[in-house]
């Protein structure tokens, strides 16, 4: 079946928080290589490519398959699209990534240099990358339609998100229990750090943005420490392992607590000491079907400019 009925506790996570890494290519980069450095190489790995395979999508995969090292490259094109070559691995040997470069490049910049600065394997020279590629092209029209991709991938992530919510209902409960009739966590200020990964956020506006939110429950090496039972800010977006995730229904500013629900185990919890805010939101059919709310619903308008 589809992921999102059969979901398994990831052996290695980290919370990137937006749906398309356009807006920061080099910290996907970065956690690319945070979560394969825990690779053991017991069992074979299938690493599933995004598919943003033009302008900068393209210059990222072939960083993406110099750093991997793959044995295999199954390259599936589009029907009645020639525009992208096949990424054969004297193609990627020789054109530039985002942030590698190819061979060519490289010694011509060694070239002007006058040989007085050397240049390193990790640049991409040396032999050609030793795998084999598999080429696939579809005869059926519209495959790989990119406007359907994304609305299918927007429905698909609210399935997961509620597949993963739905190990907070009980097993013995014949109806599904609305959020709100459920016991969150309370979590003191002072006892994790926050940050807003997406955006800009002012101090003073960090609880607004938090409150009602899909938070990541994340782990940074280093120790939180805050000035009494003020919020803890990061200064900048850790690349830290991602133990589970959680709603934050509620900010209480006057017990200085934040309210979470989420189903992650508490051995895992006592582990958490960072909340991720990304740009993923929770989906719109757990805000507004929520059973047993007289009156307005909680987080929903129908009184919007759409001129904004």
């Amino acid at each position: 079946g589809p992921p999102f009925t059969h979901q398994q506790a990831p052996r290695r996570m980290v919370y990137y928080g937006l749906t398309s890494c356009e807006q920061d290519t080099e910290r996907y980069l970065d956690v690319v290589k945070s979560v394969f450095s825990s690779y053991k190489k017991e069992v074979p790995l299938v690493v599933n490519t995004m598919g943003w395979v033009k302008g900068e999508g393209l210059l990222l995969l072939i960083d993406l398959i110099r750093l991997l090292c793959p044995s295999h490259v199954v390259q599936m094109d589009v029907y009645d699209w020639k525009a992208m070559a096949p990424l054969s691995p004297d193609y990627v040997q020789l054109a530039a990534g985002l942030y590698t470069k190819g061979k060519q490049q490289a010694q011509c910049r060694q070239m002007r240099a006058g040989g007085a600065e050397p240049w390193s394997p990790s640049e991409g020279a040396g032999d050609p990358p030793e795998y084999k590629l598999l080429y696939i092209h579809p005869e059926f029209p519209r495959a790989g339609a990119a406007g359907e991709a994304r609305v299918h991938s927007s429905i698909l992530r609210d399935a997961a998100i509620l597949g993963y919510l739905g190990q907070l209902q009980r097993p013995d409960v014949g109806s599904v229990l609305p959020l709100h009739s459920l016991l969150p966590y309370q979590v003191p200020f002072r006892a994790v750090a926050l940050r807003v990964i997406h955006t800009d956020v002012a101090p003073t506006n960090v609880l607004y943005a938090l409150n009602a939110s899909w938070v990541g429950l994340c782990r940074v090496p280093e120790e939180v420490r805050g000035q009494g039972d003020a919020a803890v800010l990061l200064a900048q977006t850790p690349v830290c392992d991602c133990l589970g995730f959680g709603i934050v229904r509620g900010v209480d500013v006057e017990r200085k607590l934040y309210l979470v629900l989420t189903p992650a185990p508490p051995e895992q919890l006592r582990l958490v000491n960072c909340l991720l805010l990304g740009s993923i939101a929770i989906p719109n059919c757990v805000l507004v079907g929520q059973q047993g709310v007289e009156g307005e619903i909680p987080y929903v308008t129908s009184d919007y400019n759409y001129s904004i």
